[in-house]
């Protein structure tokens, strides 16, 4: 078998400036991912295995961060039941609520457009704004519900200051800022063919089964994108349970997120927190598995046999 001396063609002056050119011209990215991604999340990885308080240089301890979270931190049982409570509530129902405004505002309305933007505009509101205005509501104090039942003669309800209640008043705020998931269902359901209502519909298929059998499936795609991000922002949640209860009533809310803020910034604990920030990453990845690995049997793509 004859081997090939065909050398290599070398790049010719033009070619070259081409090359520089196009490099340049994604410096900026490249530049800010590794200054702001790539370099934290390797520092990050490094301090979790170190002693830093930002304001010594760390002193490398291993697993000894990892072993304490799990064997010698009561705090960290709290916070992970707490995260899972509010995940494993606030992800289906706020797609479920999300799901059915998108199928109701996708019917033939008067004024669907201002209703349209009515449910959206929650989604853009700063959380500051979205926390004075639950704030308002469900104070105890001087909150427009409470206010209201008072003036009704009924005892007044601590949404926000019993134990109990903390959590599900967060899921509730949870549900009422789920415009974006709204908007995606949306466009989903415009797109679902007409064609298979009415042949439904002449095959004597009511409004449930057209739902069940037609709307559903076809929207299964997006309903695994939606229970996704739901599951990855209901693990990283922070602004609202910090501005409305600050991790309280005795802990009921103290999340993950903020668990791990006051690790790191008010016990300067930086070498725990980055450990905590790897052991979240890590939940967050088995989760989006096994989310992934269960759609196989219930996500239908069309065109698929």
């Amino acid at each position: 078998m004859a081997i090939s001396n065909v050398k290599p063609r070398r790049m010719s002056s033009a070619e070259w400036r081409n090359v520089l050119t196009g490099l340049l011209f994604v410096s900026p990215w490249v530049l800010g991912f590794l200054l702001w991604t790539a370099y934290p999340l390797v520092s990050s990885l490094y301090y979790s295995f170190t002693h830093y308080d930002l304001l010594r240089p760390p002193t490398f301890l291993g697993l000894k961060n990892y072993i304490e979270i799990f064997t010698d931190d009561p705090h960290f049982g709290t916070a992970m039941y707490n995260t899972l409570y509010y995940v494993g509530l606030s992800a289906p129902l706020g797609m479920l609520s999300s799901f059915l405004v998108a199928s109701l505002l996708n019917t033939r309305i008067v004024g669907r457009s201002v209703f349209r933007a009515i449910f959206f505009f929650p989604a853009i509101v700063p959380a500051i704004v979205t926390a004075m205005v639950w704030q308002f509501l469900l104070s105890v104090q001087y909150g427009a519900i409470n206010s209201t039942l008072q003036s009704m003669g009924l005892a007044t309800i601590p949404f926000l200051s019993n134990p109990t209640l903390a959590k599900p008043s967060l899921i509730l705020i949870h549900m009422w800022t789920q415009g974006n998931a709204m908007v995606i269902f949306l466009a989903t359901l415009q797109e679902v063919p007409r064609s298979l209502y009415e042949a439904a519909t002449m095959d004597g298929a009511n409004a449930l089964r057209r739902l069940w059998h037609i709307t559903i499936p076809m929207c299964t795609p997006v309903i695994l994108f939606n229970l996704v991000m739901s599951f990855i922002g209901g693990f990283q949640n922070f602004t609202l349970p910090w501005l409305l209860t600050q991790g309280g009533p005795n802990n009921a809310t103290e999340f993950y997120s903020l668990y791990l803020y006051r690790n790191g910034f008010k016990f300067l604990r930086m070498g725990k927190a980055s450990a905590l920030a790897w052991i979240l990453f890590l939940v967050i990845v088995i989760f989006t598995v096994i989310l992934f690995k269960s759609s196989g049997r219930w996500v239908y793509y069309g065109g698929e046999e």
